[in-house]
């Protein structure tokens, strides 16, 4: 576990891989932990840094709110603490917020941006609220939570023939019953009131980095028309919709192959 120290959090971070130089942000109540599967697989190709966001996993809880300015100013510190002048940037969820913030702050320092399942907010439209959640029952949320990430999980016959699926389904279940302290609940809160305040809509136009925007078909969280609207502010960017949900990087092999030869040769699908 590294740990260094910015705007009052102690930040936990990783470095996994060898390759293109490249910064990851999670999604809401994500970790490193929790996030390994993706992690993993773009350190395949790429050295990738990761962190737990403030509030988040193992880097500490400091008194709030945050914004997302504060977010993508954590990343920019990260960035110089480990002595990279400029790296590629991929977020996904709440961690595409992030990363468009980071962009449109920090234009330099991005070599290629990537958003995956993501939104810009405001006039682009904003991903479905996710602190409403927490006025249900643990029951309703959670199967309010599986219609949201795919909107095909709440069909159990159709579960049972994809097996792919059927586990990140078993995987939300599990989650559900994990018991959190109340510190980690509060950073979580913390994330996600900074979240209801995301709206890049209107500075997009400053991105400079050729852009890749990812989408799921069945994403009920941040959908299809969201990553459209994206693509219609940022200059150079490009669009592809892939065959899952929310979590579709898990689903559909051909995101993070699409993402890789992104990363590595600047090829998009549609370009």
């Amino acid at each position: 576990m590294t740990r260094f120290t910015h705007d009052g959090c102690d930040i936990n971070y990783e470095i996994r891989g060898e390759g293109p130089h490249t910064l990851l942000f999670n999604g809401s109540g994500a970790s490193i932990e929790s996030s390994a599967p993706l992690i993993n697989a773009l350190a395949k190709t790429m050295t990738v840094l990761v962190h737990d966001q403030r509030g988040l996993g193992e880097s500490s809880v400091p008194e709030g709110p945050y914004s997302m300015a504060q977010y993508a100013a954590d990343g920019h510190a990260l960035v110089r603490h480990v002595g990279w002048d400029t790296c590629n940037v991929v977020g996904i969820s709440f961690g595409g917020m992030v990363a468009q913030e980071f962009a449109v702050t920090f234009p330099g320092v991005v070599e290629k941006l990537v958003l995956l399942c993501t939104s810009a907010g405001g006039a682009a439209g904003a991903s479905y609220p996710l602190h409403e959640l927490g006025a249900l029952t643990p029951e309703e949320r959670l199967a309010r939570q599986m219609e949201l990430t795919d909107s095909r999980f709440v069909d159990e016959s159709w579960l049972a023939e994809h097996p792919v699926e059927a586990t990140i389904v078993a995987g939300m279940r599990d989650r559900a019953t994990v018991t959190k302290t109340a510190e980690r609940l509060r950073g979580e809160r913390l994330q996600l009131e900074a979240r209801m305040h995301h709206d890049v809509s209107d500075r997009l136009v400053r991105v400079t980095a050729p852009t890749f925007v990812l989408a799921g078909r069945y994403d009920g969280i941040a959908p299809v028309a969201n990553s459209e609207q994206i693509v219609a502010r940022i200059p150079d960017s490009s669009m592809q919709v892939y065959e899952g949900g929310h979590m579709f990087s898990g689903q559909d092999r051909n995101a993070i192959l699409d993402i890789r030869r992104f990363i590595d040769t600047g090829e998009r699908p549609g370009r």
